[in-house]
């Protein structure tokens, strides 16, 4: 390969690695804004079994699902792993998640993140809100003037 097609390789990446990251963060800010909408009152635990999913929201906060319909906002401090996390993990004591004492794990050679804020998840209300933003509004095509000519 050429140095001049080479060049031309790693502008075009950095033009397309830079016009991606703008919906992203974008999306992320509506994520954190639709989670936080649903979230109630901070609450100190929440019993847990098992990890059903998890969705991070950025590099301090991720929604953890203990069952479908069973959902809790998690504050965490800083977690440099969390956005980029394949799977995570959750410390409990005697099936409890706590307060400023358990912590999520995001794998091998990153530190934990302490757990500083719980709040449970209303699943029903994140689901409307998710199906408001995901409506249109449509109007039918107009004939163009070729169109209308033949």
């Amino acid at each position: 390969m050429s140095r001049k097609a080479s060049w031309m390789a790693v502008a075009l990446a950095a033009m397309l690695s830079a016009c991606s990251s703008v919906p992203y963060a974008q999306r992320m800010a509506q994520r954190q804004a639709a989670y936080a909408a649903a979230a109630g009152a901070p609450v100190r635990s929440f019993h847990y079994f098992d990890l059903y999913s998890w969705e991070p929201l950025g590099d301090s906060q991720l929604a953890v699902y203990a069952q479908p319909n069973r959902a809790w906002l998690l504050d965490v401090g800083p977690c440099p792993n969390l956005e980029f996390a394949n799977a995570i993990g959750l410390t409990s004591f005697t099936g409890e998640v706590s307060v400023n004492f358990d912590k999520v794990l995001t794998g091998r050679g990153f530190p934990p993140c302490f757990i500083s804020k719980i709040r449970p998840v209303d699943v029903a209300k994140l689901k409307l809100e998710q199906q408001a933003q995901r409506k249109i509004e449509s109007e039918p095509r107009q004939p163009s003037a070729d169109a209308a000519q033949k």
